[in-house]
């Protein structure tokens, strides 16, 4: 007896796919992201999964987006605990490490190599503009941009090259895999770009 199809609306099977595929691509990096894994997942068809997607290179640009989606509600969480509670600013920096750790800095990597490019979408602006409320009246709203810019860069590159940039300045063993000491880092550079005091 076959199994009963179940109905979703496009949206479902779309919030569907894109679900399996984000836990795909935090398993096992953008290789493991196939449309028959992703099928086998949901449990769908791969026609059902193209149906929806077209194309791989489409659903891997769309998981990037949802990457995007999440990184911007992740952000803005610690982001309001930062501002409300007075948390350390380190957990505002783990947060956006954190979710580049599910994959996300490898697919942004892969999909540009491959020639995507997407033209902004100003996630980072809630971070910037509290961040720059923070300073002094002196300062200038592009050198902020510009520090967490490179914050950004950094924890959307470390997931990939992070263990390989820091033995190539001579760190071992824990000091060079473990990005523990690397973000409590690009804190303090954070902290000392923008004139924070610690809090």
């Amino acid at each position: 007896m076959a199994a009963e199809r179940i109905r979703r609306t496009p949206q479902e099977a779309r919030a569907l796919i894109l679900d399996a595929a984000a836990a795909l691509l935090a398993e096992g990096g953008v290789a493991a992201v196939q449309v028959r894994a992703v099928a086998a997942r949901v449990g769908m068809t791969d026609t059902g999964v193209t149906h929806h997607f077209q194309s791989r290179d489409n659903l891997l640009r769309e998981l990037l987006r949802h990457g995007g989606r999440q990184l911007r509600a992740a952000v803005q969480e610690a982001l309001n605990s930062w501002l409300e509670k007075g948390a350390d600013l380190f957990e505002l920096v783990e947060a956006l490490a954190g979710l580049y750790r599910q994959g996300y800095g490898e697919l942004a990597i892969a999909l540009h190599a491959a020639g995507w490019r997407e033209h902004g979408s100003g996630m980072l602006n809630p971070v910037v503009e509290a961040l720059h409320e923070l300073r002094p009246s002196k300062a200038s709203l592009e050198d902020t941009r510009l520090a967490v810019a490179a914050l950004h860069q950094a924890m959307a590159t470390e997931p990939l090259y992070g263990s390989a940039f820091r033995r190539s300045a001579g760190l071992t063993g824990a000091a060079a895999s473990d990005p523990a000491n690397q973000l409590r880092w690009w804190t303090r550079q954070l902290q000392l770009a923008l004139d924070l005091e610690p809090r």
